[in-house]
């Protein structure tokens, strides 16, 4: 799930606990989650749950120096680091769109000295959907088309967003926005909260976000209807080519107060931003494969040096990629 990811987590049908900022105290399921994303949002064989449009690429990340004041982690060496990326299309429809309004999702797999590797999904929202795997699954539910009517019961969604209206501030953001010119031309951000260890051990927390190094850009409603529904691939072969596919890996700093368990929950603007390096994509897929194709991508997959936060949504995202990439290998993983 990119959601859209496995190390130490191999739950396969084992259920998973969640903090105190759940609605319930009852473990959600990962097989359950699963068979829910897929009820909810169709399921097509092969393809990843949610983000299945997309495609592989690769490059390589520079950390600087404030990344390695910042934290002790390899990634921040200084020294060029490969990375395997995913460029996607948000939902679960291998053909979607790709001039609407809907998320985007960067997606990175940074190879590190020792065997290490850190893994994240990355989302053009500054939030996630949901505050906790038990909402998160009741808003799928919520939204599961009904078996006559074939199209999800709109009092059943307003009953549920009128009682958990967090739930609408990705989409609100979405709809505000221009739809991307690209894949390189808007912001990715982590939205969960890590916290970044540095040589004296003192441990600082903040959320990230990747900004292309060119700047953002987006179309007018009549330009993303010119365009057509399958235009980003295309693109973001021809500006890596032109050698114009970079972002500037940013963090936010937390202050104390900040709310850094709830990913629906923004930092507050203003607060103090460090560059951590800079990431440069180098070379796309010609074909629907790549060294991307059977990456989980599992945001709980982190060097020594970063660590996460008690967001439960950040913990609960491992064992259901792991049911999902099994159930893709097993029907013939697809882009």
């Amino acid at each position: 799930m990119n959601i859209p990811l496995l190390s130490a987590i191999t739950l396969i049908g084992t259920a998973f606990t969640v903090g105190a900022q759940a609605q319930s105290q009852i473990p959600v399921n990962p097989v359950l989650m699963v068979n829910q994303f897929e009820a909810t949002n169709g399921k097509f064989e092969g393809y990843r749950r949610s983000g299945a449009k997309g495609i592989c690429a690769t490059g390589e990340f520079t950390g600087s120096p404030e990344g390695r004041a910042l934290s002790v982690a390899s990634v921040f060496s200084g020294k060029p680091i490969p990375v395997v990326a995913r460029f996607s299309v948000g939902g679960a429809n291998p053909k979607a769109a790709d001039n609407t309004k809907s998320q985007r999702n960067m997606s990175l797999q940074f190879t590190l000295p020792n065997g290490e590797q850190w893994l994240m999904g990355n989302i053009s929202a500054p939030v996630f959907g949901s505050a906790t795997p038990q909402q998160l699954m009741a808003s799928l539910a919520a939204r599961q088309p009904d078996p006559t009517t074939k199209a999800p019961d709109p009092v059943k969604i307003k009953a549920f967003t009128d009682a958990n209206p967090e739930v609408l501030l990705q989409g609100k953001y979405l709809a505000s926005q221009p739809v991307p010119a690209s894949f390189g031309s808007v912001n990715y951000w982590g939205v969960h909260a890590f916290s970044f260890t540095n040589p004296s051990g003192v441990k600082q927390f903040g959320k990230w976000v990747f900004e292309p190094v060119n700047g953002t850009q987006g179309l007018s409603d009549e330009e993303a209807k010119e365009k057509g529904g399958s235009f980003l691939f295309d693109d973001l072969r021809q500006r890596v080519k032109d050698g114009k596919l970079a972002f500037n890996f940013n963090l936010e700093l937390a202050q104390p107060g900040d709310k850094l368990d709830n990913a629906t929950v923004p930092l507050p603007e203003g607060r103090k931003k460090i560059n951590l390096g800079v990431l440069k994509i180098t070379s796309v897929s010609d074909d629907a494969r790549g060294a991307c194709l059977t990456v989980n991508y599992n945001p709980m997959v982190m060097p020594k040096g970063v660590e996460p936060s008690n967001d439960p949504m950040l913990s609960a995202r491992a064992a259901p990629y792991a049911v999902a990439l099994g159930r893709r290998l097993s029907e013939g993983a697809k882009q």
